[in-house]
């Protein structure tokens, strides 16, 4: 119950989505404008909801004029299986939800119009979701399955490559479809800017990334991946083969032999607390 209720104190409106309520109610269209805020509000309790469970930290749920957002502040160092979880666990609610639309409509509870727009409605945001975009559900789980074999971040760059790709083959059919459609075309302007956001973030989520590893909990990286190392290569472009989901032992190699090990955490000491910016693997080794 205590959860329910920090759930709902961390949902907020924005300011814009009241002005499309009051118009909905000006224009005749105040019914479907809530049914549709109602699915977007439990689609981003389904994420939050499983996050809650796994005690990430979050931090807002906002309901936006086209669509929501459950804000967390992780940084990509929570287990793989769990990410997916809270990932998956929006789109899973329009699964019951339909059920249940279709239940009420066979007991005569509802009308069939308000059914099928009720069914439409959790289509359409059930699909659009999955869409291989960031930062939509199909974007996430782009980045999550890239993360199994790729560093942090080229997993990152691939996905956000992967997500421009798919939003503009999506544009070109709407612009040759339905090129008409305000709606639309707002939500791609909304997701063309946040792509370009996280570009332009990139280096800095990486950053940040790489602080959680070091100060933040390491419960969730259990699997061990050994980054193989030449003494000269430098201090960031080991950092640089992180992956999410593993712990890294790095073995530090000279002319084809081991020379000696280092753990991921010296790394990080080295880097984020002695400021050691432009060393090499070499000068850590006889550091340590």
């Amino acid at each position: 119950m205590n959860r329910a209720v920090m759930l709902l104190r961390l949902t907020s409106i924005h300011p814009l989505l009241w002005i499309v309520i009051a118009l909905s109610i000006a224009t005749g269209y105040f019914l479907e404008v809530c049914l549709l805020l109602a699915i977007i509000f439990i689609h981003e309790m389904g994420h939050a909801v499983a996050a809650s469970f796994f005690s990430w930290r979050i931090k807002r749920i906002t309901l936006l004029p086209f669509g929501g957002v459950a804000e967390m502040d992780e940084h990509g160092n929570r287990p793989l299986k769990e990410e997916t979880i809270v990932v998956i666990a929006g789109p899973l609610q329009h699964l019951w939800m339909m059920a249940a639309g279709y239940v009420l409509f066979s007991m005569e509870l509802i009308s069939e119009d308000l059914f099928k727009l009720f069914i439409n409605y959790n289509v359409m945001i059930l699909v659009f979701n999955l869409f291989p975009v960031w930062p939509l559900d199909g974007g996430k789980l782009v980045f999550l399955l890239l993360s199994l074999k790729n560093s942090f971040p080229s997993a990152h760059r691939l996905t956000l490559l992967i997500s421009f790709f798919s939003l503009s083959m999506f544009s070109l059919m709407i612009l040759l479809a339905a090129p008409s459609h305000i709606n639309v075309w707002v939500i791609i302007a909304f997701l063309f800017f946040s792509l370009y956001h996280e570009w332009k973030q990139r280096r800095f989520i990486f950053m940040r990334f790489l602080l959680e590893r070091y100060y933040g909990k390491k419960s969730g990286l259990q699997a061990l991946k050994p980054i193989q190392a030449n003494e000269q290569d430098l201090l960031i472009h080991v950092l640089e083969k992180f992956q999410r989901g593993c712990k890294h032992p790095i073995i530090v190699e000279a002319e084809g032999k081991e020379k000696g090990t280092l753990d991921e955490n010296e790394l990080l000491h080295a880097y984020f607390t002695e400021k050691r910016l432009t060393d090499k693997i070499s000068d850590l080794l006889f550091s340590y």
